[in-house]
């Protein structure tokens, strides 16, 4: 049976922005000591007062609990309450001291102050016009996304949503929601269709209606382009959705035809040309990805058939000049790229580590730098790019930088009508490149320039939609260089003789583990039992590899996992090396994750405004309770976070093999146990280890990394770029 209980939050134990679970020490009138409060608070506050509903339980471990089952607030009375209630980081820029000049000012009257003559809060020293302004805006602020939370709340939206759908709609959240929900699966970042589809749900909306099912296809469609997929076949992705919406076919059928009447997707028929179809003659594209994959295959199309800004260059003398500058005699193949290089438009040159890429660049560039007097050079993520300058000794920039993306300006500023100003552009690390990103660098080239894209096609592909420099490569619209020679500086690298063993389908072979031998780079640790891996990876970071090589144990030491979760996935693993490598209490709380100070952490979407991307890895300088932000270094540029937007980093002591493409870190941790089964592939293991530039160590089982390394079956993507480039017609 349920009892109610009314008391002043004292202290907030822990609290998941996520989904509102909150653990709070609630000071009750008749008790001496502060009750355990335990349930679904929205963004509570110390010294609010509420009023609850629920019952009264023991823990085991924690002793008598009073579990939540519904309550409401009440700003508090007593000016100790406000006190605590205005110095606890409700209001944006009002911290404790601040918020105790206020209270002392004005005593039990300070909300009243506040709610209605907010201009005497000049009365407080230091307090002046633009605080003010900066109290007001904050109060209302809060008041009007309580109205929201509660609202919200009834609905099972977590406090954490509910300030991003507050900051995104204003005073129109509640409108909005009510009108369609499903807009907030599309429109808010982090709230997905399932979450949308509840509230729907909760405010009437039939499983059957119409806009529910155009939402639930448009959502099937952007999950299965999380996959990889640029577009799926038609006959699946009705029965996909059918079964994902727990409605008839026939429904479906008719929402696909209005979606695509909007322009939302496009229904691509290919007359049963393409055998990826399997007798499904129809390809259905989100309408983003239809305009990108047929916008690649134009430009690329384009910039074939237009002459080039640069004179002609004997490939002879040229290759036998650059070898002479470099001091070098290049192999065949090197020879073979450096002449295609500096005939062709567009050239594709892929291979494994040590096998020279970084050759041909200098040399490609040494020859070029005479002739040509516009050269950029890109790569698709900060790391990359930095690496790439250091081997080159040329500025390299993020393909968004060179592209000047704006968010403000409302995206890439340059593009067709504002092209680069190159005559050669090279861009490393293009496996990364997915479909979105390809198009509108393309759409930036000019015609006349010569391009050269420079990557490994073993790794696993981008982690956006397509398979962008496979298709290329299919579809031999373009010359293709391939480099298989390890060259001997390579050879003495462990870590490289073993990537390219692994990519051939062999298990290396590993030694007796000399640590006297100076060329042993590449360890193995053998243990079955996934408890023990992570036992003997914690350990290896926090004291083994620190003691024995002297790396840091978080700056340098990467640990890369197959999977998100189990004993050794990125989740738990997080868990436990935060824990061994840096302890303490205290920090922010989101989802299923507390930040502190000094943390490692991970950007797991692409954020314009701040200019970090999904995959960049940074540390936590500062928490900010006052303002509510952390303050997150990122390669030595402080970048702010609210507290609602950390839904978009990821504690980075251990990533998936997928968020470290592009990077490449001093020493390498990979797990590999029998669990990983599903995901356990070629491409994954050769990623995994490529990654590592001083030291790799695999801990696991044996039989796991042989399955993976015989397992060579990678995921089919479905796109079409491949046909597109082969069937072009030109004008």
């Amino acid at each position: 049976m349920d009892s109610n209980l009314t008391g002043q939050i004292e202290r907030i134990t822990y609290s998941n922005e996520e989904n509102g679970f909150t653990i709070a020490r609630v000071k009750v009138r008749g008790r001496r000591e502060p009750v355990t409060v335990v349930g679904t608070l929205m963004a509570p506050v110390p010294g609010e007062v509420l009023d609850m509903r629920g019952q009264w339980s023991v823990h085991p471990r924690f002793g008598e609990q009073f579990k939540v089952s519904g309550y409401q607030t009440r700003v508090p009375a007593t000016v100790a309450g406000i006190r605590k209630y205005l110095g606890s980081g409700l209001i944006k820029g009002l911290g404790p001291v601040i918020a105790g000049r206020i209270v002392d000012r004005f005593g039990k009257n300070t909300l009243e102050i506040i709610e209605n003559d907010i201009q005497r809060l000049a009365e407080v020293q230091g307090i002046g016009k633009k605080r003010i302004a900066g109290i007001a805006a904050a109060w209302q602020s809060q008041r009007e996304i309580r109205d929201v939370m509660l609202f919200l709340q009834g609905h099972g939206v977590s406090s954490g949503y509910a300030a991003k759908i507050f900051k995104h709609y204003g005073q129109r959240s509640i409108a909005v929601v009510k009108e369609n929900p499903y807009r907030l699966a599309t429109e808010i970042f982090g709230i997905g269709f399932v979450t949308a589809d509840r509230i729907a749900g909760k405010l009437g909306f039939a499983k059957d209606s119409a806009v529910r099912i155009r939402a639930g296809i448009l959502y099937v469609l952007q999950q299965l382009s999380d996959e990889g997929h640029v577009y799926y076949p038609y006959g699946r992705l009705v029965g996909k959705s059918a079964e994902i919406l727990e409605v008839d076919r026939k429904p479906v059928t008719g929402a696909l035809g209005v979606l695509a009447l909007e322009r939302k997707i496009v229904i691509e028929d290919p007359n049963g040309a393409v055998e990826d179809f399997q007798n499904d003659n129809k390809a259905v594209f989100l309408a983003k990805y239809h305009l990108c994959e047929t916008g690649i295959s134009q430009s690329l199309h384009k910039l074939l058939r237009a002459r080039r800004s640069i004179r002609e260059i004997h490939t002879d003398r040229a290759v036998d000049w650059v070898q002479r500058q470099l001091a070098i005699t290049l192999a065949e193949n090197q020879v073979q790229a450096v002449r295609r290089a500096t005939e062709s438009k567009l050239l594709v040159i892929t291979g494994g580590p040590g096998t020279g890429k970084t050759t041909i660049i200098n040399a490609v560039l040494k020859i070029f730098s005479r002739i040509a007097p516009h050269i950029l050079l890109a790569a698709p993520t900060g790391r990359a790019a930095k690496r790439m300058s250091e081997t080159t000794g040329f500025g390299a920039m993020t393909i968004h930088r060179l592209l000047e993306y704006s968010l403000q300006k409302g995206g890439f500023q340059r593009n067709a009508e504002r092209p680069l100003k190159c005559d050669v552009l090279i861009v490393d690390e293009a496996s990364m490149i997915d479909t979105v990103l390809m198009y509108h660098l393309l759409k930036a080239v000019p015609e006349t320039a010569c391009l050269i894209l420079v990557g490994d096609v073993h790794q696993l592909p981008s982690v956006g939609a397509g398979n962008v420099l496979n298709d290329i490569i299919a579809s031999a619209v373009a010359p293709v260089v391939t480099l298989n020679r390890i060259f001997r500086q390579a050879k003495t690298s462990r870590i490289v003789v073993n990537a390219h063993k692994i990519n051939q389908g062999i298990v290396p072979v590993f030694d007796s583990g000399d640590d006297s031998d100076p060329h042993n780079d590449f360890y193995f640790i053998e243990q079955d039992d996934p408890a023990r891996v992570l036992d003997i990876i914690v350990e290896l970071c926090r004291k083994r590899i620190p003691r024995r090589f002297g790396f840091d144990p978080v700056e340098d030491i990467q640990v890369l996992t197959p999977m998100h979760r189990g004993v050794v996935g990125a989740g738990n693993l997080n868990c436990q090396l935060q824990q061994a490598l840096n302890p303490g209490e205290g920090g922010v709380s989101r989802a299923e994750q507390t930040f502190r100070v000094n943390d490692k952490v991970m950007q797991v979407r692409n954020n314009y405004e701040r200019e970090v991307f999904n995959g960049d890895i940074g540390r936590i300088a500062a928490i900010s309770w006052p303002e509510r932000q952390v303050v997150i270094n990122f390669d030595g540029r402080s970048v702010d976070y609210d507290f609602s937007d950390l839904d978009e980093i990821v504690a980075a002591y251990a990533v998936s093999v997928h968020k470290s493409q592009g990077s490449e870190y001093p020493v390498v941790i990979i797990p590999i146990v029998v669990q990983h089964y599903i995901l356990l592939q070629r491409n994954l293991l050769y990623t995994a280890v490529t990654r590592g530039k001083d030291l790799v160590v695999i801990v696991g089982s044996k039989k796991a990394l042989a399955m993976g390394i015989r397992n060579n079956k990678t995921r089919q993507r479905f796109t079409r770029l491949r046909y597109r480039l082969q069937d072009y017609e030109l004008d």
